[in-house]
């Protein structure tokens, strides 16, 4: 698909992808599926080798803001421009999954569904390799997946930007201007009622083609469907408590120095 002013590329995955399937139980997605795509953004570096820097964003998001502004941004040697997850900040069990076993202060574990990532500095120190390697090593038991891969191997190497650069429908109040909204876990407007920045994709939807059939699903979405979420809110965290219990974890690998960070 292209006209003058953007092209749309679909991209076969590498062979490589495949290898990661073997340890579905220790990378499921919100504790409740497993799906091979979360990982697609650890291989964009050598899949793009044309290109030194670009910008990573998850599906179930709305780009008010002009993202050019987010993309101008300068990363100097850093890996990732990110924004913080303030999502877990309200749920102790959580904050205490990423410090005491992703080893990253929870003020400063970022979200890792939208992305300003500079190839070129993950290319040259082999982020792509470094993460399979990880992997089949350890087989490190996840509560998200590949953001915690990302949290411990680019710790200290990454630039904190604006949080309206991923704007989530948490605990804080919405912000006046988000330039990317990020319906992350399970609060989604084409299933809940009064998710915070809804107004931003009922917008989009009523002006797309889909806006009947978006519609439809979100009248469809049943009881069932809603307590499957509420029991995967907590076997996520159930999940975050029994990998503090395990003897190795992404923080016992990387502080005792068995292993060393990008």
């Amino acid at each position: 698909i292209a006209d003058d002013d953007f092209s749309i590329q679909f991209t076969p995955m590498p062979e490589t992808l495949s290898q990661i399937g073997e340890w579905k139980s220790a990378n499921k997605l919100r504790a409740d599926y497993f799906t091979l795509t979360i990982f697609i953004r650890l291989f964009l570096p050598d899949l793009f080798p044309q290109y030194d820097k670009a910008i990573y964003l998850d599906s179930d998001i709305c780009v008010p803001g002009d993202i050019s502004k987010m993309y101008e941004i300068d990363l100097g040697d850093n890996y990732l421009g990110v924004i913080n997850d303030y999502s877990i900040a309200g749920v102790p069990d959580l904050v205490r999954y990423v410090e005491d076993a992703i080893g990253v202060d929870h003020t400063r574990y970022f979200n890792s569904g939208i992305l300003l990532m500079n190839f070129r500095e993950m290319r040259e120190h082999h982020l792509t390799e470094r993460f399979l390697d990880l992997m089949a090593r350890y087989h490190f038991d996840t509560i998200a997946p590949d953001q915690d891969y990302l949290n411990a191997m680019c710790k200290d190497k990454v630039v904190y930007l604006d949080r309206v650069w991923d704007s989530m429908p948490c605990e804080l109040p919405e912000f006046a201007d988000p330039q990317i909204i990020h319906y992350n876990l399970f609060d989604k407007p084409w299933c809940y009622d009064n998710v915070k920045y809804e107004k931003y994709f009922w917008d989009a939807a009523r002006r797309s083609n889909f806006y009947d059939e978006i519609v439809e699903y979100k009248n469809s979405y049943s009881s069932e469907q809603k307590e499957k979420d509420k029991e995967s809110q907590m076997a996520l965290v159930m999940n975050a408590n029994k990998i503090l219990d395990e003897p190795v974890t992404m923080k016992t690998v990387f502080e005792s120095g068995q292993e060393a960070r990008l």
